[in-house]
């Protein structure tokens, strides 16, 4: 592992991430679902059964791929699009090291803006402990699932954005939620179905076992990284032998 994390990557790929421009679009997402959830808690009764449609269907459908699209998008795509990516893939670096740790800095963005969001939110809802444990906990799994998912799609297309809204919007944010078969490519349901199995609840609609979940998510997280990093290689950069 310690062949595949390059530190000196990371620091430089965090600085970056969190300097451009976009970086204040991540906090957008949380800071909608916790003004929700101190709305929804000052104005619903303590009995309500709000959070797990708020902290499940928003905070998994929204808040969760929208944070991961953002921030996976920009940590290797970002400097792709600029050319800034020729400095790193001229270096001795191996690419599999670049996508891996490029994936590994996505990862925890994500987890401090969405999956710790999730949590915060879920503290402030009432009579939610159990929930908002099992919540975070799928939400920190799918940070991960996600960050794989689109760093490789940044790879993969130059319109990693626009194919990543197709994909959360329609897919995770409807069809998912509609039609039963298509949460076997969910990845929103991946992390729900974690959640439910830590804490059953009929609410949170999860659609997926713990073990379908668990597998899914190791096949779609490891695959994609095995994808981009074959297409990293492809790169050619002048000068470079063949």
């Amino acid at each position: 592992m310690s062949s595949l994390f390059n530190p000196v990557v990371a620091a430089i790929t965090a600085r970056a991430t969190l300097g451009r421009r976009r970086a204040v679009l991540f906090a957008i997402p949380a800071v909608i679902l916790i003004a929700l959830t101190l709305v929804l808690r000052a104005t619903h009764p303590a009995g309500a059964a709000w959070p797990d449609h708020v902290l499940g269907d928003f905070g998994f459908s929204v808040l969760l791929p929208l944070t991961a699209l953002i921030i996976g998008t920009g940590v290797l795509g970002a400097e792709i699009d600029d050319g800034s990516a020729i400095h790193l893939l001229a270096t001795p670096v191996r690419r599999s090291s670049v996508v891996v740790t490029k994936f590994a800095v996505a990862s925890v963005l994500t987890m401090l803006f969405a999956a710790l969001p999730e949590l915060v939110a879920g503290l402030l809802a009432p009579h939610s402990g159990k929930l908002t444990l099992a919540l975070f906990v799928g939400a920190l799994a799918g940070s991960v699932i996600y960050s794989a998912a689109f760093v490789a799609a940044s790879v993969l297309t130059t319109r990693a954005i626009a194919i990543g809204l197709l994909y959360v919007l329609i897919w995770e944010g409807l069809l998912s939620n509609l039609v039963g078969g298509v949460r076997i490519l969910s990845i929103a349901h991946y992390g729900l179905g974690i959640a439910n199995a830590i804490y059953p609840d009929q609410n949170l609609r999860a659609g997926l076992t713990l073990s379908t979940s668990v597998i899914l998510g190791l096949i779609v997280t490891v695959g994609a990284l095995i994808l981009a990093s074959r297409r990293l290689s492809a790169f050619a950069i002048k000068g470079e032998p063949a």
